[in-house]
């Protein structure tokens, strides 16, 4: 008999089938299925593969008597009731790691085209303007880019930021003793040094808001910021007041509070570029992170120690 799993999270085709060579799957990506599911399949669901966003809920998991593990496939959860799953014993863990290289080459590549101007000089060649007629675009080489969270994802950023001769500073709550790149002890000390600001730390209460209009200024005329994290960090108001004032020189986001519809503050503004949170949603990423959840629910069923657990 397979394990019985859950599967909330909207995955393509290759990816349920590849889940269903090893579980007995229900796929409820939508809230109506999600409920119907629940209802109809309660006492069999023994695991739960979910995101950060989508969640699970602990009426949810209330409902699942026979619920042994529940999974992120990414690395966010902050949607998921650990506080739940853990009274009830139920094992956690994560994608942690899986994306973090496709999430680092989205930042970098979000990067880039903020500081050259990619959006707006695709604009312009296609309105037929040649560069005699366009001003000149900033420099990458030689800026400081300060890293907000240097876990699996901003340590690779940090990498790809130094092929590009930058220099690089980060913060998180304590500084990583094996790191050659500066610490900062306070995000907005970050902000205030860096020239480029790279948002890469997880959701939920504790950094709502970290990136708001104090940040915002600290960065100053001359920056940019790139958010790769989760979207409720940056407060989208005040981000769209910075970049409509020249408060900051331009951003990019592949998150943002409103996902999934696009945030209507910002899609006017032409200093802004725009992604739709797939950074870490790379066919090499995704079959990583399938990989890592097959082998911590065969870790869970063996007594093993989780590979990546919460």
């Amino acid at each position: 008999m397979k394990p019985c799993l859950l599967i909330l999270c909207p995955s393509p085709p290759s990816t349920l089938a590849r889940l269903a060579e090893h579980f007995d799957c229900h796929y409820a990506p939508d809230a109506e299925s999600r409920r119907t599911t629940i209802a109809e399949h309660a006492a069999s669901i023994q695991m739960v593969l979910t995101t950060g966003a989508v969640g699970l809920a602990g009426a949810e998991i209330a409902r699942l008597p026979a619920l042994q593990l529940v999974s992120a496939l990414g690395v966010g959860y902050e949607n998921i009731d650990l506080g739940a799953a853990r009274e009830r014993g139920i094992a956690l863990c994560s994608g942690a790691g899986s994306n973090a290289a496709s999430v680092a080459d989205h930042a970098m590549a979000l990067l880039l085209a903020a500081i050259r101007d990619l959006r707006n000089l695709d604009i312009a060649c296609r309105a037929g303007l040649w560069r005699t007629q366009l001003p000149a675009q900033d420099g990458v080489g030689g800026k400081r880019v300060g890293i907000l969270g240097l876990g699996a994802i901003g340590e690779r950023i940090a990498t790809r930021a130094m092929a590009f001769e930058m220099s690089v500073g980060y913060h998180n709550r304590t500084p990583k003793d094996a790191s050659p790149h500066r610490y900062f002890d306070s995000p907005l000390a970050l902000a205030r040094w860096a020239d480029c600001l790279v948002v890469a730390i997880p959701g939920g209460a504790a950094t709502h808001h970290l990136v708001g209009r104090e940040m915002l200024e600290a960065l100053g005329a001359g920056g940019y910021l790139v958010n790769v994290g989760r979207g409720s960090v940056v407060d989208t108001a005040a981000l769209a007041d910075a970049l409509r004032r020249q408060v900051i020189r331009g951003a990019a986001l592949d998150v943002y509070e409103s996902e999934p519809l696009p945030p209507q503050e910002l899609v006017a503004l032409d200093n802004v570029i725009l992604c739709p949170h797939l950074g870490g949603n790379s066919p090499q990423a995704v079959a990583q992170a399938l990989t890592q959840f097959i082998e911590n629910v065969r870790r869970h069923f063996a007594g093993e120690p989780l590979l990546t657990p919460l």
